[in-house]
């Protein structure tokens, strides 16, 4: 079947106006780091996973294309520390092609122990040093940019003394002013840093705030005559952490950080799961052939053993995700399915076509059912085409306020054969 009539993708922009429209966004060169072993268990009803369940994940995350996983605070402790080295050489044991990053205040004394960590692993560990740079936390933490940009100085310039990449996070970038961030970051790049992450902490950007945010980093960038990449780092307050990582991608971040189920810190961060599922959807160069069967496992298994629960209605991963109960919605993906087309029947009602992510269309039964729901459901189970029975069974599910289980539908189905005996 020629398929491509069947869908007008106004994602791509007004077909009149396209060609107007300039360059396309560089959000194909934007990879994904992972932060759910750090900030994603800062969580205030998060666990810290057993070092077990992280190798598990760390693995997930290699398999899907993660290029980038941040493994923890080597300077909050013995405890991460030792976490933050198995992880390393279960990377560097199991010859995976993830790489590790850490994330330290911008002191020598979280820096040392990341330091270590390569020297005894041989694994290298990208640091993210981070301070913060808003009017707003410098009022709160007395301090002024003099101060912030000394710290930020002596810690890079240690950090590369020890054989360090680093990449400079400026905590609130979104709320900072521009000439002291300008500031920061030219030091920062002298200092030796060949990253910028810009950092909406408390989830304060929308799409146009995170556009012109990364302009101007891009254009201090420029300035500075050195070859530096950008990283973006949002949280969810306002609900717009997605939007805003794929907006800083397209206007030239080559990293967007996110944590699976978008578990962090209040209300989260970036979901990396959403993340991915939407570079595969806009034909992303690494994500779009990337085969994502086992997204739905690394989320669940995130959530699981990092204490949290995956929403019913989460986008994929959520047991709603591909389900339906209403006649009209279920009627177009059985019509579909009958055709025989599963490309067809994965998107007749869904933006996003469940098998590619290991998963299939649902059809229930319940109050807004139609017959069509019962038949589709009867036929799944082996049972012989009845429609006498099927509007029985039907007129039964309307009496419900819910969607019935396979329970009660089986119990229902019982008694109607039985008072037919």
């Amino acid at each position: 079947m020629d398929q491509s009539g069947l869908l007008f993708d106004w994602n791509q922009g007004n077909p009149d106006a396209r060609a107007a429209a300039g360059p396309p966004g560089r959000l194909g060169e934007a990879l994904v780091l992972d932060e759910t072993l750090r900030d994603g268990i800062q969580s205030p009803s998060a666990v810290d996973p057993h070092i077990d369940d992280k190798v598990r994940l760390l693995h997930l995350m290699d398999e899907l294309g993660i290029v980038k996983l941040d493994v923890g605070l080597p300077g909050a402790g013995a405890h991460q520390r030792a976490a933050v080295k198995r992880l390393c050489e279960e990377i560097r044991d199991a010859k995976l092609s993830i790489q590790a990053t850490a994330a330290c205040r911008t002191v020598i004394s979280d820096i040392a122990p990341a330091a270590e960590v390569v020297q005894e692993t041989g694994v290298p560990l990208e640091i993210y040093a981070f301070i913060g740079s808003s009017p707003i936390r410098q009022y709160a933490e007395e301090w002024d940019v003099s101060f912030i940009e000394k710290q930020s100085v002596d810690a890079i310039k240690f950090a590369v003394s020890q054989g360090l990449s680093v990449a400079y996070v400026t905590e609130d970038t979104t709320r900072s002013r521009p000439d002291q961030l300008r500031r920061l970051f030219l030091s920062a790049i002298e200092a030796g840093a060949r990253r910028l992450c810009l950092c909406d902490t408390v989830g304060h950007s929308t799409p146009e705030g995170a556009r012109a945010l990364v302009q101007f980093a891009l254009s201090v960038v420029k300035e500075s005559g050195v070859e530096v990449g950008l990283d973006w780092h949002g949280h969810n307050d306002r609900g717009l952490s997605l939007a805003n990582a794929l907006a800083a991608g397209e206007a030239g971040c080559t990293r967007l950080h996110g944590c699976a189920a978008g578990i962090g810190e209040r209300v989260g961060n970036t979901s990396s799961d959403q993340l991915l599922v939407n570079l595969k959807l806009v034909n992303h160069p690494l994500y779009g052939p990337k085969p994502m069967t086992r997204l739905v496992e690394y989320v669940q298994l995130a959530a699981r053993v990092c204490g949290h629960q995956v929403p019913i209605n989460y986008p994929l991963a959520g047991p709603d995700a591909f389900r339906t109960a209403t006649g009209v919605h279920a009627a177009a993906i059985i019509k579909a399915q009958k055709k025989g087309d599963a490309w067809l029947a994965d998107r007749v009602y869904s933006g996003v076509p469940a098998g590619e992510f290991g998963k299939e269309q649902e059809i229930e039964v319940g109050p807004m059912s139609g017959l069509s729901n019962v038949k589709h459901w009867l036929a799944r189970r082996g049972h012989a085409s009845d429609d006498a029975l099927a509007k029985e069974l039907l007129a039964k599910a309307k009496q419900f306020s819910h969607t019935l289980t396979e329970a009660e539908v089986t119990a229902l189905l019982g008694e109607l054969k039985a008072a037919r005996a």
